[in-house]
């Protein structure tokens, strides 16, 4: 409960809760280090929901009155209202969002508003914030998560019939189809987002009424305030409750992973955007020039998002150093939890629609990836396969058409090159009309099964990636 207590002047000056064993005030020093209002005031929303719901249930066990419940409340909106209208008198020795919101309501109902704090604890008070506040977020960036997968989907249905190389090593390998590459991340975004969707269950446990980390005495009703606030589920164990962060971490590491995904499809925009490759130009909207070069055109914006996975990484690594030793039940250590939290969420709230927008507007070159595709040599695997349909060991024939490569190689000449007799000389098999199996739309077509490049694959593969989303 706050204290009044008589300052130099005079006047009356609410002291912090804990004052009352102490016999000087904090450092100021150490007050500045120690305070979080500086980042957890984003948490106000959250925290005064949690309060108003804590409240009506004092009332409705009849912890408190009806009538004390009522101006709470009222005091409670009115705070809302001053924050969002940005008036509130934030006070950094009050360290925290909770505290400021708690000693301005007693200067507004006075020594009334002190009742908010019944049978809980900062502890278990921060807990539900972060609760409360991880579940609106995830719901935001799975929105975000979700347009990203349909705009790759939408790509992939316009550009269907569009090959290009398939690379492993970073050297041409196979043609496949862009709408099969573009498909990858996909899959991989929808990794993330059951990913995001376990984190989201985890966050999705209510902590209130745990109290500092023993529970309470008072005859609350938990299961009452986590209908009011829309938890599913409550803390079956009150030290676990307030000592708990993996779902913090969980988050962090889904985010980790997720712009490792993000950072491999920027690698290859800046690559294809590039002049070597020239597949794809990325709109002038979503990239910037030199301020000394005329002829420029960066993908800074890719650039940056492949950037921020170290930001990430970072804040996942810092939150795992942290709890790493921590005893039960909490420690002021455990403060950390917010900024590389509140951070990373920035970020990817950020980054993940500028994405999408990105995407929608690049331009692919067809005529620069129809001469990147017009190499027979990709087709080479094919050619193997041909001579194993001819009774030949798979390993023989793959040294049969690696020697044929290098001769063809030495020449300066493609593989259509040859002749049938020049074919021959490397095995009889080969002497046949092979036109069809050097033609890299054929070679796509052929690969039919699940998962495959063909076509007929890949539209059901765009059926399913749809299905998902819905």
């Amino acid at each position: 409960m706050e204290a009044e207590t008589a300052s130099a002047g005079g006047e009356k000056k609410l002291k912090k809760p804990w004052q009352g064993r102490f016999s000087k005030d904090t450092d100021q020093a150490v007050l500045n280090f120690s305070a979080s209002l500086p980042y957890d005031r984003r948490l106000a929303d959250c925290d005064i929901r949690g309060n108003i719901a804590h409240v009506e249930m004092l009332s409705e066990k009849g912890i408190i009155s009806a009538d004390e419940a009522a101006l709470i409340i009222k005091g409670l909106v009115e705070i809302k209202q001053e924050i969002a209208a940005d008036s509130f008198p934030f006070d950094l020795s009050f360290e925290d969002i909770h505290m400021n919101i708690e000693k301005r309501l007693i200067e507004k109902i006075g020594s009334l508003g002190g009742k908010l704090h019944t049978a809980r604890s900062r502890n278990d008070q921060v807990a539900l914030d972060m609760h409360l506040y991880m579940k609106e977020e995830i719901e935001i960036i799975g929105s975000y998560l979700y347009q990203l997968q349909e705009t790759i989907i939408d790509l992939a249905e316009r550009w269907e019939n569009v090959l290009i190389p398939g690379y492993t090593h970073l050297q041409r390998a196979q043609p496949v189809l862009l709408a099969h590459h573009l498909l990858t991340y996909v899959w991989m975004l929808q990794r993330d987002h059951e990913r995001l969707n376990g984190a989201f269950e985890r966050a999705d446990l209510m902590p209130l009424g745990s109290g500092a980390l023993a529970g309470t005495g008072f005859p609350i009703d938990r299961r009452l305030v986590a209908e009011k606030l829309g938890f599913s589920k409550l803390y079956e164990n009150s030290i676990d409750a307030v000592s708990d962060r993996d779902y913090v971490i969980e988050f962090l590491s889904f985010s980790s992973i997720l712009i490792m995904h993000l950072s491999r499809l920027c690698e290859e925009l800046i690559m294809w955007n590039s002049a070597e490759f020239g597949f794809i130009e990325l709109d002038d909207a979503y990239t910037t020039g030199s301020s000394m070069m005329p002829q420029k055109k960066n993908p800074d914006l890719a650039e940056l998002i492949r950037g921020k996975t170290g930001r990430i990484y970072g804040s996942l690594f810092a939150m795992l150093t942290v709890m790493k030793g921590l005893p039960l039940a909490y420690n002021k250590d455990m403060q950390e939890d917010k900024e590389g939290l509140f951070d990373t969420i920035d970020t990817l709230k950020a980054l993940l629609p500028l994405l999408s927008a990105m995407l929608q507007t690049m331009t692919i070159d067809r005529y620069r990836l129809a001469a990147a595709v017009d190499d027979d040599y990709l087709c080479a695997t094919d050619l193997a396969d041909y001579l194993v349909r001819s009774g030949v060991a798979f390993r023989d024939s793959h040294h049969i058409i690696g020697k044929m490569i290098a001769f063809c190689r030495d020449g300066g000449i493609r593989l259509r090159e040859m002749d049938s007799e020049g074919r021959g000389r490397f095995h009889p098999a080969l002497a046949e009309d092979i036109s069809a199996l050097l033609c890299p739309a054929r070679v796509v077509e052929a690969r039919t099964s699940r998962g495959g490049t063909a076509p007929s694959a890949v539209k059901e593969q765009i059926r399913l990636a749809r299905k998902n989303l819905t």
